[in-house]
């Protein structure tokens, strides 16, 4: 028995067309979708385990992110380009991306001087003494 792989969009109306491999398009018979109500997708997600809310219970004791690395990717740097600016050792900002350690309070506070302004405070460490 042989498959056939069919790559195919959804258009924004909900229909669904065929990809050729000259890039036209064919539309496929009886594929019009449309979008889901929010009951449906409430129930879709209920019997999905993976997929289900979290009670308030789990959801007051999950383990909260980082937002080191959601600072260090808003101003479009790499973990080592973010350490050697702004003077945070390699393995400590790995240790608070990936939730090994969190930042203390001066860490906190720096942190969110770099969101604030993250150039004033480049511009900070340039004209500070160094050592």
């Amino acid at each position: 028995m042989s498959k056939t792989t069919i790559i195919a969009k959804m258009r924004p109306d909900g229909t669904v067309v065929e990809l050729l491999p000259d890039g036209g398009e064919r539309a496929l018979p009886n594929t019009s979708m449309r979008p889901m109500t929010e009951a449906e997708i409430h129930a879709a997600a209920m019997a999905n385990p993976d997929a289900r809310p979290r009670t308030q219970e789990e959801q007051r004791t999950a383990r909260r992110a980082p937002q080191t690395k959601a600072l260090r990717r808003a101003v479009g740097l790499t973990q080592e380009e973010f350490s050697i600016r702004y003077h945070i050792p390699l393995g400590t900002l790995r240790d608070w991306e990936q939730g090994r350690r969190k930042p203390d309070q001066p860490a906190r506070a720096y942190l969110k001087a770099i969101a604030g302004n993250a150039q004033a405070v480049l511009q900070a460490l340039d004209a500070g003494p160094t050592g």
